[in-house]
């Protein structure tokens, strides 16, 4: 097969381009996105141009400019925070679903390719996201394309974090997708991930949070009090798996109103105030948040929200670097954040290499004739039961399914 070619549309920071670059053996053509996005794409925008030496194609659709070829491929990485389940306002009508309806319609209309792809949160695939994806449907009927979903996690791509996924796939053709392979790749523990970024990465001396873990209220109670007066280096080294500092506390069987106790011992009134809080609120059967020090061993949950400025270092008793914060999600060692203080959650807002990767690799050997197709409108694969449905126009299993066709 000749060289595809390739393009993105809504890249925000890259890392699923940056994978479908890796897969394909080529950068992209061009890349295609709206303003509103302008501050996230600049951040990979900036990455092409001190890599290459010159800039990567960029055109703004709601200015009114065009993409200048057809390409084999696009993908995207549409806001997902209309969808996700750590978004306190997830919904299938967010406003922020928007973005996938429009980019869906230009790139399907338009720009024609043999393959659209992106990804989106792990209720795509559910309940929440049944009217999204009937609008999709809809979008790809009209167009000529047929849609399948690809539920996974991280972990089960090689990366120590537990970020589940859905990759979304638009095949230009009729009544028929191509299944996938699937992935249980061993993962490095996240202490080694971290341990073991090079010493020649970029923008390691930026610390994304200034404070020291152990002088945390939270985990200085599980250092002085619950383990008689060790160190953060110790610490790490007793623990299996990753240790958020509240859930810790609670799991040795501590209350918070014994906590209050000793907050109000340390002079510490206010926080004595909230601990007997919480403790009131769990009692009460309640839930509470828990975005404290969280110390790293083994996996941890999604890199999102608190965790790039509470993770702790597996060793120094310090937060992450930037540049730590960056090779969690896999991104290139000579990838540089720009304005890494105020832009850091724009890592967060990004898919991980490697996970991508997979993925596009499995578009490149579907074009290469390298997979089996089902019959059928839209099937949905899960990495990890190993298994796929086929779903109806109400998003529920079809058992009758047809099987593989040629």
């Amino acid at each position: 097969m000749s060289k595809l070619k390739h393009a993105s549309i809504v890249p925000l920071i890259g890392g699923e381009t940056l994978a479908q670059e890796r897969a394909f053996g080529s950068r992209p053509d061009f890349i295609m996105s709206y303003s509103p996005f302008l501050a996230n794409d600049s951040q990979l925008l900036n990455y092409y141009k001190r890599r290459d030496g010159e800039e990567m194609p960029y055109y703004l659709i709601d200015k009114g400019q065009k993409h200048p070829h057809k390409v084999d491929v696009v993908n995207a990485v549409c806001p997902c925070a209309g969808l996700s389940s750590l978004s306190g306002h997830a919904s299938s009508d967010s406003a922020m679903n928007d973005w996938m309806f429009e980019s869906a319609k230009y790139v399907l209309g338009e720009m024609k390719p043999q393959v659209f792809w992106g990804e989106n949160a792990p209720g795509f695939a559910g309940k929440i996201g049944k009217p999204v994806v009937t609008k999709l449907r809809a979008i790809a009927k009209e167009n000529g394309y047929v849609l399948s979903m690809y539920r996974t996690r991280s972990l089960l791509h090689g990366l120590p974090q537990v970020r589940e996924r859905t990759f979304y796939f638009f095949w230009k053709g009729d009544h028929r997708v191509p299944l996938l392979n699937y992935f249980d790749r061993e993962y490095p523990k996240i202490e080694k991930l971290i341990l073991d970024v090079s010493p020649t990465a970029l923008q390691q001396d930026v610390i994304t949070n200034p404070a020291i873990p152990s002088e945390d209220p939270f985990y200085r109670y599980i250092l002085e009090e619950i383990n008689g007066g060790i160190t953060h280096n110790q610490f790490v080294k007793k623990i299996e798996i990753t240790a958020n500092a509240m859930s810790h506390i609670e799991e040795c069987g501590v209350t918070y109103a014994q906590v209050a106790k000793w907050c109000t011992a340390q002079k510490l009134e206010k926080l004595a105030q909230k601990c007997l809080r919480v403790h009131q609120k769990l009692t009460a059967g309640g839930s509470v948040m828990r975005h404290v020090t969280t110390i790293p061993k083994d996996r941890i949950g999604a890199f999102v929200g608190h965790l790039p400025t509470k993770l702790a270092h597996p060793r120094n008793d310090r937060y992450l670097s930037v540049r730590e914060c960056m090779s969690i999600m896999g991104m290139p060692a000579d990838f540089e954040l720009i304005d890494p203080k105020r832009q850091l959650n724009h890592i967060c807002q990004n898919v991980p290499v490697g996970t991508a990767t997979d993925a596009a690799s499995e578009v490149r050997a579907v074009l290469e004739g390298k997979r089996d197709y089902i019959s059928g409108n839209l099937i949905c694969q899960f990495n990890a039961k190993r298994n796929w449905v086929e779903l109806d126009e109400s998003m529920e299993a079809n058992n009758n399914l047809v099987g593989f066709i040629s």
